[in-house]
C-alpha cells in the first residue's frame, strides 16, 4: 500500500491510498475557498454522565447533490470536488463539516472507490483490503494525537439511514471522550470478568459459535453472527476469533480473510428484501457498518469486532424507533435473531 499526503486549499488534510507503490498523486487543490468556521464545542448531560456535541456549523452541509455536483467524485473538467485527482483508488481526508474538530476531535471522509454508483459491496477483495488497511492506518495515527480517546470507523448507507451523500463513503470519529455504547461495553466487560474470571466478548463468540442457529458465515479467523439479543431486525456482529483491541492489532491471516468475508456479508444484506426472490439487485439495503474498538484508557476488555445493522424490516417497511425505544432506549425487535440469521444463510445461494 502507497500511502500519499496531500493537502486541500483551505489546509484541510488529504490523503491518497494505493495498492501500487509507483502511484503518483500529484494534482492540486485549485478551488478558492476559505475554511468553513468550526464551532463545535462538547457539553456534559450532568442527568446521565453522557458528552454532547454542539455543532451548529453543520447545518450548512451539502445535502443529497446531484450525481454531476457530487464532491466525493473525482474532480474534471467543470467539476472540482473534495478530491483533486482525476481518479482515484481510496481517498480520506479531513471532512469540511466537522462534528468535532481541534482539543473536541477530529472528523474524517473515507472515500472506498470513485465510482459513484456502486457500493462497498461492488469493491473487489483487492480493493477491500485497501480500505481495510487506510482504516488501520487512520486508526494509527489518530489515537496517537494527544487529545484522542477513541477511533471510531463507520459506514452509513442509504437515506433511510440518514445519508446527505449518495457517493459510497464512510467515515471516522476521533472522539476526544469514551462515548456512551463503548462505556457500556466496557462496563459490562469489567463486570463479567468479576464475576468469571473471563473475557467477555471470548465467551460471546464461543457461545454463539456454539448456538450455530445464530452463525451467519464462519471463516477460519472470522465469525459472522447475530447476537442473542439483537436490538435491530436484522444485526450481524463479526468478531476476528483471536481477541484483539483495535485493527492495528490484527495479524496478516485476520486481514487477509477479512475482505472476502465481508464482502459476502454485505452483498447477502442486499439481498434480503428482493420481492418474491426475484433475480437482480433490487432496492439496496439501508446499513450503518460501524467498527468497535478499545479506547485509549480503560478499554482493556473490550474486543475489536464489527456491528453490521439495517433499519429496514421488510422489503416495504422500515423500523422505526419507538417511544419507548427514543426516549427509554430500551429496544424491542420485531425479528428473531434466530430468524434472522436463518435467512441471512438462505440468502447465500441467491443470484
Amino acid at each position: 500500500m502507497k500511502r500519499t499526503p496531500t493537502k486541500l486549499a483551505d489546509g484541510r488534510e488529504l490523503i491518497y491510498y494505493d495498492l501500487d507503490d509507483s502511484a503518483v498523486r500529484d494534482a492540486l487543490d485549485r478551488r478558492r475557498q476559505a475554511a468553513v468556521e468550526s464551532r463545535s464545542e462538547l457539553r456534559l448531560d450532568r442527568a446521565t454522565g453522557d458528552w454532547v456535541t454542539i455543532a451548529s456549523h453543520r447545518q450548512g452541509r451539502v445535502h443529497l447533490p446531484p450525481t454531476d455536483a457530487c464532491p466525493l467524485c473525482p474532480s474534471r473538467e467543470g467539476h472540482a470536488g473534495e478530491i483533486p485527482a482525476a481518479d482515484y483508488q481510496v481517498a480520506v481526508f479531513e471532512n469540511r463539516f466537522p462534528a468535532l474538530t481541534g482539543r473536541a476531535g477530529r472528523c474524517e471522509v473515507v472515500c472506498f472507490t470513485p465510482e459513484h454508483d456502486a457500493s462497498f459491496a461492488d469493491l473487489t477483495e483487492e480493493r477491500a483490503r485497501l480500505v481495510l488497511d487506510a482504516w488501520t492506518d487512520r486508526t494509527e495515527r489518530l489515537a496517537a494525537l494527544p487529545e484522542v480517546e477513541q477511533v471510531y470507523c463507520f459506514e452509513n448507507r442509504g437515506t433511510e439511514i440518514g445519508v446527505t451523500l449518495a457517493h459510497p463513503h464512510g467515515q471516522i470519529y476521533a472522539f476526544p471522550f469514551v462515548p456512551p455504547r463503548t462505556a457500556k461495553m466496557i462496563a459490562a466487560a469489567d463486570r463479567h470478568r468479576a464475576a468469571t474470571g473471563r473475557n467477555l466478548f471470548e465467551d460471546l463468540l464461543t457461545e454463539a459459535r456454539a448456538a450455530t442457529p445464530r452463525v451467519v458465515i464462519a471463516g477460519r479467523h472470522w465469525t459472522a453472527y447475530v447476537p442473542y439479543a439483537a436490538r435491530w431486525p436484522y444485526e450481524v456482529h463479526l468478531h476476528p476469533h483471536r481477541r484483539v483491541p483495535d485493527l492495528t492489532r490484527l495479524d496478516e491471516a485476520e486481514r487477509a480473510e477479512f475482505p472476502g468475508l465481508y464482502l459476502e456479508l454485505l452483498r447477502r444484506f442486499d439481498r434480503l428484501f428482493r420481492r418474491d426472490g426475484a433475480p437482480g439487485p433490487g432496492a439496496p439495503t439501508p446499513y450503518i457498518s460501524a467498527w468497535h474498538q478499545a479506547p485509549r484508557t480503560g478499554g482493556g476488555e473490550l474486543a475489536l469486532h464489527l456491528e453490521l445493522f439495517t433499519v429496514r424490516r421488510t422489503a416495504d417497511k422500515l423500523k422505526y424507533l419507538a417511544g419507548v425505544e427514543s426516549g427509554m432506549e430500551s429496544f424491542v425487535n420485531d425479528v428473531a435473531p434466530e430468524a434472522a440469521a436463518r435467512r441471512l444463510r438462505e440468502v447465500a445461494t441467491c443470484t
